[in-house]
């Protein structure tokens, strides 16, 4: 099929700890709350699929890897645009992912990455997050407990907050780099901006 219909795929796999290959999913459109917890615990999994589809439905990859505690490399997101919720805690919990996916879209919609890579313990470098303009909770808890992660590139002027930002790199490794858009005019360091003690470098 080359396009999902609503709730297509949801919970498809759940809980399915033996599985170690994901099949391929050809789709290209999807629409609400398709392929959302799709492979939800499968701790055996190590090969995924590219996830084709240019444009993002609300909830459609939300939890879809979550706790696969065996998968080290993420797959191919080809989504460009986005919808609420789409990626929420879509990779919370891979305690093995080393390289995360890059993220193509530049603009944001709320919740949109929300608790992406969360509990991502050996990932040490975030994908580049070149949107310039946050929106209400994008990056929340983003990059929450991601232990190894020392060197995030992020492009966003607008200045970090609770409202977009909370608690995104609570828990990163004590020391790394942080990559600045040179126009940012913000100055924030902590849980909700640039990690204590990091470097910061114009980008």
């Amino acid at each position: 099929a080359t396009a999902l219909a609503k709730g297509c795929y949801r919970d498809m796999f759940f809980g399915c700890t033996s599985l170690t290959t994901a099949p391929n999913i050809p789709a290209t459109t999807l629409e609400e709350e398709s392929c959302r917890a799709m492979f939800y615990n499968c701790t055996s999994l190590t090969v995924a699929p590219s996830l084709l589809a240019t444009t993002l439905a609300t909830n459609c990859y939300r939890q879809t890897f979550f706790n696969c505690t065996s998968l080290t490399t993420a797959p191919r997101i080809y989504a460009t645009t986005l919808a609420t919720s789409a990626c929420t805690s879509m990779f919370a919990g891979c305690t093995s992912l080393t390289t995360a996916p890059e993220l193509l879209a530049t603009t944001l919609e709320s919740y949109c990455y929300e608790s992406m890579f969360s509990g991502c313990t050996s990932l040490t470098t975030a994908p580049e997050l070149s949107a310039t303009t946050l929106v209400d909770s994008c990056y929340n808890n983003m990059f929450r407990g991601c232990s190894s992660l020392n060197n995030i590139t992020a492009l966003f002027t607008t200045t970090p907050s609770t409202a977009y930002t909370s608690n995104w790199v609570n828990g990163v490794a004590a020391n790394g780099t942080f990559y600045q858009n040179n126009e940012a005019q913000w100055d924030v360091s902590g849980i909700n901006g640039i990690p204590t003690n990091w470097n910061v470098l114009p980008y």
